[in-house]
């Protein structure tokens, strides 16, 4: 594929084109009753983010609600463990609700109030998104109503209950594989049902434009934080950003204000799951080709006739069969390597962090640390490395002790 040359810094962005698409993938594929409430979105967005009244509130939130900045992390014991590339932390687990999720879930109900929706529809996997759609929807006044596959409901029930406190309604999803492609597939079919006065909230880069953008826009604070922090403290950028990858929210948000920078590379790290084997995964720019999912062209692990595959990870929040359309984009180009950890390596990653830096990461996040452990100590000490460490392990520390027989 003809490569398209990325732009400086300083000129105006570009991607998607106003049709929502990054290159070849991306745009809005979905049923015609959808596509009127979908130019409302994209209409209301277009003003809402040139609109300084709107930005003020919401940057006032970032501030005195989540705590932003979120603090980059000097991890002296990982680096001095694994003996190579100094390792830095983009501590989004210090976000109020614990994870990188409330920065576009904030931005999401902030427009949902201006367009006067009444209630706040979203799916989850992990719970993280889910908590951070019902905390924005608390602070809104607005109703909220979470989809969340049976199983992730059984692996993440403290997120759950989380969820119920702030007054969500949570809908069990029994269909499918139960997990979370299964909970897109039924927050979609409520959003038919009741789009007028519905927004719904997409918890990653994904789905029909303008989400994969909107989403990013909201997140790229993360990698615009990382790169005035790491300057202060290094007086240079880093060498590699490490993220791992789902949807992809939390990676596009570190990547985004690093693309033009040549000289920095980007790994998103997918989950392995326990093989290769159809199934046993969720690695989805690893193994999937472009295929149509949830209302986007983008990679997609398939079958023969097209249909989304079964998927499998020890991290809720990366089993999905799909991806965001810009790490499609990003891979073709590419400008980002995609690698992949198993479930193994990513649990005693969440061990590891644990236990050498005090600091206990969610499981989705475990996946980039397994990729840096592999990585850091085959390069020199003057390297330097950002994991965004997108979210904080309170909701997995259940499901781990099951796993490791403890508790």
């Amino acid at each position: 594929m003809k490569k398209i040359k990325l732009q400086k810094n300083n000129e105006k962005e570009t991607l998607p084109n106003s049709d929502g698409f990054f290159g070849e993938y991306g745009g809005q594929f979905v049923p015609p009753q959808l596509k009127k409430a979908l130019e409302e979105v994209t209409a209301a967005y277009e003003i809402a983010k040139k609109d300084p009244d709107f930005q003020k509130e919401y940057q006032d939130l970032l501030a005195n609600y989540v705590g932003r900045p979120s603090s980059l992390f000097f991890a002296k014991n990982l680096t001095e463990k694994l003996g190579g590339a100094k390792i830095y932390l983009k501590r989004e687990d210090l976000n109020h609700t614990g994870a990188h999720k409330i920065n576009h879930c904030l931005g999401e109900a902030l427009l949902a109030k201006r367009m006067g929706k009444k209630k706040l529809l979203a799916e989850t996997g992990a719970g993280q998104h889910g908590v951070a759609l019902a905390t924005a929807a608390a602070l809104m006044g607005l109703e909220c109503e979470i989809h969340m596959g049976a199983i992730d409901v059984a692996k993440q029930h403290p997120n759950v209950l989380r969820m119920q406190l702030l007054g969500a309604v949570v809908v069990t999803v029994e269909s499918g594989g139960r997990c979370l492609k299964d909970a897109v597939d039924s927050a979609f079919g409520a959003y038919l049902n009741d789009y007028e006065n519905t927004f719904f909230g997409i918890g990653s880069v994904v789905g029909p434009h303008p989400y994969p953008m909107m989403v990013r826009d909201f997140q790229s604070v993360v990698g615009k934080e990382a790169r005035e922090q790491i300057m202060l403290k290094e007086n240079r950028l880093p060498d590699y950003l490490v993220a791992c990858v789902g949807g992809g929210s939390n990676a596009m948000g570190l990547f985004h204000a690093f693309l033009n920078d040549e000289q920095v590379q980007m790994i998103g790290v997918e989950p392995a799951g326990k093989s290769f084997k159809p199934g046993d995964h969720a690695a989805t720019l690893t193994l999937g080709k472009p295929g149509t999912l949830h209302g986007m062209f983008t990679y997609l692990l398939q079958d023969e006739k097209g249909e989304p595959l079964p998927v499998h990870s020890i991290a809720s929040g990366l089993d999905y069969p799909g991806v965001g359309p810009q790490h499609s984009y990003l891979k073709d180009q590419e400008r980002v390597q995609y690698v992949t950890a198993n479930d193994k390596e990513a649990l005693e990653a969440f061990l590891m962090l644990s236990k050498v830096e005090g600091i206990i990461p969610a499981l989705e996040s475990s996946h980039a640390i397994a990729a840096v452990i592999k990585m850091a100590p085959t390069l020199s000490k003057d390297k330097v490395i950002i994991i965004n460490l997108s979210g904080r392990g309170d909701k997995d520390v259940d499901y781990v002790g099951e796993l490791l027989g403890i508790g």
